[in-house]
């Protein structure tokens, strides 16, 4: 008989992990990167895939995360596509090697 999970243990924000940015339990894949790729088009199974030390249970509790709390998600990738254009702005004028 296998034990049931409690869903809600599958996703914990830390500080000073990740930015105490929502992650999978156990990990430090943060619910901003499987939004990510599933808004680039891959599907859960395909996410399980690339990271497979993930279960599709954890990718669907991040994906449940995500829609539960969209405004938040979304503002946490905007933020880390900007901080990625900073990088990449500084890497192209040469301050960083």
């Amino acid at each position: 008989m296998t034990t049931a999970v409690d869903i809600g243990t599958l996703i914990v924000r830390t500080p000073g992990t990740c930015g105490g940015s929502p992650r999978i339990a156990g990990t430090r894949m943060s619910v901003r990167s499987i939004a990510i790729d599933y808004k680039a088009g891959m599907t859960p199974e395909k996410i399980a895939e690339e990271f497979p030390h993930l279960t599709l249970a954890q990718i669907y509790a991040g994906l449940a995360y995500y829609h539960a709390n969209k405004e938040e998600v979304e503002a946490e990738i905007a933020a880390y596509y900007e901080e990625c254009k900073y990088w990449e702005a500084e890497y192209m004028t040469g301050k960083l090697s």
